[in-house]
């Protein structure tokens, strides 16, 4: 009976730290044996049929190690396999008498893959994300922040759609979008487009961070106090190199009077469908996180029918041989393809068409009433 207790305590422990192990929690014990029992059996059959399993077969353990073991275990398997190769040497005898032996090479590709591995792991273990939730929780995080910068749906009459590319073609930007219908009655519109400084992963971190917290401030505070509210964040984190550009539209849903709110964004263009013509609206205000106390002035419009408004960051138009407003008439001047299709599906195909510079982030939003 006590030999069955003792059994069954065996198996739940057995099992508890095989499903904590492969949640990412826990000690590495489990693989730490079993690395730990191949490289025996490897030296084994290496000493057998060296023609067959050559001496360097062991960075295979110690590749696995680097990618599951902490670095204290990696160096219990390192000792091992040190042991193991000298054995190896030993049995075989010296290199010169021919192939299947230890050579001099085969000791210094198995310290590099050895020296690889525990770098690997010094970084991982530094991190504090295990290699198999580390994949999963940017992908997660990817995810997330594509959740949060869909626009939200619109009424009938209205049409908005969005791309965003990031820079080198990775999957984090730098530039990104918080939207939400707000109000009362949810009858006004909100959309706040912002470009972090740096570019791609640099400026990658700082957006994420930053899209959170202009999410919650969003519909949260009057449209008027949402630029000074992340004027005062962005200054209390205190980032050296902390600074951003942002454009923050408000909009009316029924009558398509709208402000807009600047903080040195780049401006935003309407098509006007009376005159067919493309109008700058440049309202002013300083740079987000640079001084205290800043101020930011609206600029009001109306959206009518058949009007757009196209609201992008200055990747999409700027770049080191064409200045602003060289990339702005290039911009409308491709725009004016989709007059007679409303648009529908533009957004991709005017980034695709207007942006050079590949390594910098694009965003561009269109937003129209029929």
């Amino acid at each position: 009976m006590r030999g069955r207790k003792a059994l069954h305590r065996v198996r739940v422990t057995v099992r508890r730290s095989a499903v904590d192990y492969f949640r990412g929690g826990g000690s590495d014990w489990a693989a730490l044996t079993v690395l730990l029992l191949t490289i025996p059996a490897l030296s084994y059959a290496t000493t057998r049929n060296p023609l067959i399993f050559a001496p360097e077969a062991l960075v295979l353990p110690i590749v696995a190690g680097g990618l599951l073991l902490r670095p204290a275990s990696l160096v219990a398997l390192y000792t091992v396999a040190a042991s193991a190769l000298m054995v190896e040497a030993w049995v075989l005898g010296p290199y010169t008498d021919g192939a299947g032996r230890v050579t001099p090479g085969t000791i210094l590709v198995v310290a590099a893959v050895g020296l690889s591995g525990l770098l690997i792991a010094q970084f991982r273990s530094r991190v504090g994300v295990p290699w198999r939730r580390g994949g999963t929780m940017l992908f997660d995080l990817r995810e997330r922040i594509r959740v949060q910068s869909k626009l939200p749906p619109l009424p009938r009459g209205w049409h908005r759609e969005m791309s965003l590319r990031p820079a080198g073609g990775q999957s984090f930007s730098g530039d990104f979008v918080v939207a939400a219908r707000t109000g009362p009655a949810r009858e006004r519109l909100e959309i706040v487009l912002t470009d972090v400084s740096g570019k791609g992963m640099d400026a990658a971190s700082r957006a994420l961070l930053l899209s959170g917290a202009f999410g919650g401030l969003l519909g949260s505070l009057p449209p008027r106090e949402f630029l000074p509210a992340a004027n005062g964040y962005l200054l209390r984190q205190e980032w050296q190199e902390g600074f951003a550009t942002s454009v923050h539209l408000v909009l009316d849903l029924n009558t398509g009077n709208y402000e807009l709110y600047s903080a040195g964004h780049v401006p935003v263009m309407q098509l006007n469908s009376n005159t067919g013509r493309w109008e700058e609206k440049a309202p002013e205000g300083p740079l987000l996180g640079v001084y205290d106390g800043a101020e930011f002035e609206p600029l009001k419009g109306t959206l009518g029918r058949g009007d757009v408004l196209m609201l992008f960051t200055d990747g999409l138009v700027e770049t080191a041989d064409r200045d602003l407003s060289e990339g702005i008439d290039r911009l409308v001047g491709e725009a004016d393809h989709y007059v007679s299709s409303g648009f529908a599906g533009a957004a991709w195909h005017l980034i695709e068409a207007v942006a050079r510079d590949v390594n910098d982030d694009r965003a561009l939003l269109l937003l129209t009433r029929s």
